[in-house]
């Protein structure tokens, strides 16, 4: 069963946010109880990376934009109440990062996303 969403989510403020320079853009898309799981290299799908909350989620926009990286939304696609995008970044360093998510909307607000992503090792 889906959940409704009451408005539009707002895919230029997701641009504004993924490109920015802090995560406070970002955050503002997430509703307050929010969860997002994470697979990687690291934690893989039978044990990935669960953030509850906006609490948690603000811990990892702030240790990410207070690295020394660039972040670019490539693509996002927006149906009913779930929306898919792309994001690639790139650390100082040139290490570069892929990061794939699908997201369940509320109130045009994140509910649950599913990120998967991939670096340059």
């Amino acid at each position: 069963m889906g959940t409704t969403t009451g408005s539009a989510f707002d895919i230029e403020t997701l641009r504004r946010g993924i490109e920015g320079t802090t995560g406070n853009t970002l955050l503002s898309l997430y509703a307050d109880d929010a969860e997002i799981r994470i697979v990687d290299h690291d934690h893989q799908p039978s044990h990935p990376t669960v953030l509850h909350g906006r609490r948690e989620i603000a811990q990892l926009l702030h240790d990410i934009y207070s690295r020394d990286m660039t972040h670019r939304l490539d693509q996002c696609v927006v149906q009913g109440d779930h929306a898919a995008f792309s994001e690639s970044c790139q650390y100082g360093d040139g290490t570069r990062v892929l990061a794939e998510s699908m997201v369940t909307l509320r109130d045009g607000k994140i509910a649950n996303q599913l990120i998967i992503q991939a670096w340059d090792e």
